[in-house]
């Protein structure tokens, strides 16, 4: 089982990969769900996931609040995204919605062509949770398509437990079989996690707490 540990900045880098992740999602202000680090941040970090072997995924995120990105933020987005690319990270995590919650592929198409023109891998995270059903299934179609690596989803709002969530991710992993990974998280804690990967039948998890 793949753990992915959300980390803000390089402090808990070092302890979280000596614990055993097999993951980093590397943020900035995580009490607004993430933004994009510094470059010196990742820089650090991926310099040292890199000498054990360790990932990098890095979030691609101008600010906190909603997924509804402007002109010039999506410039700023296209401009992290390069330099992650120039910085040896392995994949970015971003997500674009339009003012009606709806999934905005343009803006999506936008970032995914620098992403993989810099060879990275990509993700789309918790933006995926505010749309309809009926469009999640249309997304995981047009991502799969897009050459996403995989989804983070809570397979519903935040403020439910993941308790709560464990019948969608399971339809979720379902529809996205042998299209697109599905990459639970939200609440998933070294406490819960085998019991979640058991109910799911998942082979990689997604948090802030998964060691501890």
């Amino acid at each position: 089982m793949i753990k992915e540990v959300c980390v803000e900045n390089f402090t808990n880098v070092p302890l979280m990969i000596e614990r055993g992740a097999d993951r980093i999602e590397l943020n900035n202000d995580l009490s607004v769900g993430g933004t994009t680090p510094s470059f010196g941040v990742i820089k650090k970090t991926v310099e040292y996931a890199h000498k054990h072997d360790v990932p990098v995924i890095v979030m691609i995120r101008p600010r906190g609040g909603n997924f509804v990105y402007s002109e010039d933020e999506l410039e700023t987005m296209i401009n992290d995204i390069q330099i992650c690319s120039l910085l040896g990270v392995d994949g970015v995590t971003f997500g674009c919605l339009t003012r009606e919650k709806h999934f905005d592929k343009r803006a999506m198409n936008r970032l995914l062509s620098v992403a993989h023109a810099g060879t990275l891998e990509v993700v789309m995270h918790m933006a995926f949770d505010e749309l309809t059903n009926a469009e999640q299934k249309e997304a995981i179609d047009w991502l799969s398509k897009n050459k996403v690596k995989r989804i983070l989803t809570h397979g519903g709002p935040l403020n439910q437990p993941i308790s709560h969530t464990i019948d969608h991710l399971k339809e979720l992993v379902k529809q996205a079989k042998n299209k697109i990974e599905i990459l639970p998280g939200g609440g998933i804690t070294k406490a819960n996690v085998n019991k979640i990967v058991e109910q799911i039948k998942i082979k990689q998890v997604h948090g802030t707490k998964l060691l501890g």
